[in-house]
């Protein structure tokens, strides 16, 4: 595999880490009937996260560390923020898997493409509507140079 397919790999693997520290925030404060959907994908991004840490270094990296904390976005008072908030941490982990899944190949591609998938659809869910291409709408705010670096380490 390239460098550019390791440094894809922590890449996604550090937006997993903003992920679930996002969700972290996002479950204490969204409302009660959607705090189950908030659990199911904090566990799911731990498990990539966890996929990740071993696909670097299986890759000859070392895996990236998670910060302490990470700047959120936006300030995230009530139920309507935090609602906000999982759909822009989705939206986040969807840049970087279509990165990925542009520099690997093989089982380490379909995996990408899963978890580029799996973003999609729960940013979905929490947005109410989808984007056409998931992963490079933020790519493309991103060449207008509309961007600030962010926590996941992708530019929006």
């Amino acid at each position: 595999m390239s460098d550019g397919t390791l440094e894809a790999a922590q890449a996604a693997l550090a937006a997993e880490h903003a992920a679930v520290y996002g969700y972290g925030v996002a479950g204490g404060r969204v409302a009660s009937a959607r705090r189950a959907e908030a659990t199911s994908a904090h566990q799911a991004h731990r498990a990539r996260r966890d996929a990740l840490v071993r696909t670097v270094r299986d890759l000859g990296g070392e895996p990236v560390a998670a910060d302490a904390a990470y700047a959120l976005p936006f300030a995230v008072p009530d139920s309507a923020a935090a609602v906000r908030l999982a759909a822009v941490l989705e939206d986040r982990v969807a840049y970087v898997y279509s990165d990925l899944v542009r520099a690997a190949d093989g089982e380490l591609r379909r995996s990408a493409a899963d978890a580029l998938r799996e973003a999609a659809v729960r940013a979905v869910r929490w947005r109410g509507s989808g984007v056409p291409f998931p992963g490079l709408a933020e790519r493309a705010r991103t060449k207008t140079g509309t961007g600030t670096k962010t926590e996941a380490g992708a530019a929006h």
